[in-house]
């Protein structure tokens, strides 16, 4: 049976009766649904190693869907000292945007030199002189003060002395998590979401296996394995903890604002300091809005719930946009929606978050290899690294590091007879490989684009059909972006995506009201704006307002 098949409609109970049996000795059983364990499963089965990823929430529900979308070279940890870091960092970049044109794009950075700031322009660019070299091309220039009008529109120009300009890389990280999920399921893996690790189960001290959770069903099943990976990011302490182990992990939360474009119309992503602490802040262009980040403090909210931005948060973050583009004068009611992820980051106990190093660590337990820090560039590395350790379990298993591609060719070239202009072609099957390809064979209906967005309505109906969607924030906020690129998060359009839910995934009308009020509550209590009324449902203000005065 192919193993993406258990991602269509109505295929869990055979995926669940599959594990339940008890017919497979895995040699891996991956414990989390982010870009780490995604990555894990996708190099796991290039080795012919069988291979099961569970994740207890949703893929890529954690940091691995709510980051800063920048697949980077690493440039801060260049001016730290970090030189392995971004060498790896760059080298990997390079490398995903090689494979994954559409889903992983250049995006140039404009960074401004002030007055008395350091930096000065002269050092940044002797800076950027050996980033570009670690990447093998040359791809950074300076600017004079009186070009910045043209460059970033409404920038400050107080105090300005020049500009730098360098090229990096963004994603749409949560699609980049499923199509290295996919990668690795069409190869041989298995994947399932909404089913957690309850515990690790030994035998005479030596590891036997994982008692699993299915949260839909509400069941449990115990399923053999040589190796349990626990590739849990921020909440990786809690299985090593049933090991006696103590905590290792500092969770920091990032916040991010998204507004509209017009109100921040800018063509790179602008980097600036803070005007209170001097971190650095951005705003950059992405899917068709404005993103605004980020912070960087230590998370001390309910780990079992989903992060929300602070009032605080929102306030620091307003001031830094509005200190980089100061007559633009933008106000709190005028951003869309906020999101807020938790980075999984070793703690070393420096007094400052910012300061923590990012590099990712590995434990072995006795065979519960735990992997926690790292970035979403490095997946591949880190991948490679838990594979040496997971080795020493896995006997008769040839393991030599590989260069192989993560991704494989599939999509046919361009032709204007799609239906569909070249860069959509290129978004859709850098996002969705072959599938995007064939999607466009389908109803011409599927082409119509979702109003004010990016978006097809064929994208939605491909991952009702093909992605495993559970819930509707899986579709919303996930496997699309629209919850966070349309206004009200897409309130417009739910009648129609109420449709085709009861349509491809047999959903009652019972049903549908259940999700489309439980996606409200959602994304207003996480995902909106402090304050602010973004969809009006009441029991989700209410939440909020108890959530905020109990942090």
């Amino acid at each position: 049976m192919d193993n993406l098949s258990y991602w269509r409609p109505q295929q869990r109970e055979k995926l669940w009766d599959m594990l339940e049996s008890g017919k497979h000795v895995w040699d891996l059983v991956i414990v989390g649904g982010g870009v780490t364990g995604a990555g894990i499963l996708r190099e796991a089965v290039r080795y012919g190693l069988k291979a099961l990823l569970v994740e207890k929430r949703d893929f890529a529900w954690g940091a691995s869907s709510k980051s800063s979308k920048m697949v980077h070279g690493g440039l801060r940890y260049l001016a730290s000292g970090q030189l392995s870091l971004t060498r790896h960092s760059v080298r990997e970049r390079q490398r995903l945007l090689e494979e994954a044109p559409g889903l992983v794009e250049p995006l140039n950075f404009l960074m401004g030199h002030y007055r008395g700031e350091f930096p000065p322009g002269f050092i940044f660019q002797r800076v950027l002189d050996v980033y570009d070299r670690m990447a093998g091309a040359r791809n950074h220039e300076a600017f004079r003060p009186e070009q910045a009008a043209y460059l970033a529109p409404g920038i400050n120009a107080e105090g300005l002395r020049s500009l730098s300009r360098f090229g990096d890389a963004v994603t749409d990280d949560a699609r980049l998590v499923l199509k290295i999920l996919r990668q690795g399921v069409a190869e041989g893996g298995v994947a399932v979401n909404y089913c957690g690790a309850r515990e690790v189960v030994r035998v005479n001290g030596r590891l036997h296996g994982v008692v699993l959770h299915d949260a839909i069903a509400d069941r449990n099943c115990e399923v053999r394995a040589r190796v349990v990976v626990n590739a849990t990011g921020a909440w990786s302490d809690q299985l090593r903890m049933q090991e006696g182990v103590g905590a290792q992990i500092r969770p920091l939360r990032g916040s991010h604002l998204v507004l509209p474009q017009w109100r921040l119309p800018v063509a790179y992503a602008v980097s600036g300091f803070h005007p209170d602490d001097k971190r650095p802040v951005f705003a950059f262009p992405w899917e068709g809005v404005t993103v605004v980040g980020t912070t960087d403090l230590d998370h001390t909210q309910d780990m079992e719930q989903d992060v929300s931005i602070s009032a605080a948060e929102m306030d620091y973050l307003m001031r830094g946009v509005n200190h980089m583009f100061p007559s633009l004068g933008l106000q709190p009611e005028e951003i869309m929606c906020t999101y807020s992820g938790i980075r999984p980051v070793v703690s070393s106990g420096a007094a400052d978050p910012s300061k923590e190093k990012r590099e990712h660590s590995i434990w072995n337990d006795n065979g519960l290899i735990s992997v926690a820090g790292g970035k979403l560039t490095t997946f591949r590395l880190i991948a490679l690294d838990v594979l040496q350790e997971a080795a020493r379990y896995l006997d008769g298993v040839a393991f030599n590091a590989s260069d192989a591609r993560v991704f494989a060719n599939g999509a046919p070239p361009y032709s204007q007879e799609c239906g569909v202009s070249a860069s959509v072609y290129r978004r859709l099957c850098g996002r969705y490989g072959s599938a995007g390809a064939s999607m466009l064979e389908k109803d011409k209906e599927r082409l119509r684009p979702i109003t004010g967005t990016n978006l097809l309505w064929g994208e939605i109906d491909h991952a009702l059909q093909n992605e495993s969607v559970v819930h509707l924030d899986d579709l919303m906020l996930r496997r699309t972006r629209l919850g966070l690129l349309a206004p009200n998060g897409a309130e417009a359009m739910l009648e129609e995506i109420g449709r085709r839910c009861q349509r491809y995934l047999g959903w009652s009308e019972a049903v549908w009201r259940d999700e489309a009020n439980r996606y409200r509550n959602l994304f207003q209590r996480h995902f909106g704006v402090p304050g602010v009324t973004i969809i009006n449902n009441d029991a989700a203000q209410a939440q909020r307002k108890t959530e905020e005065t109990g942090a």
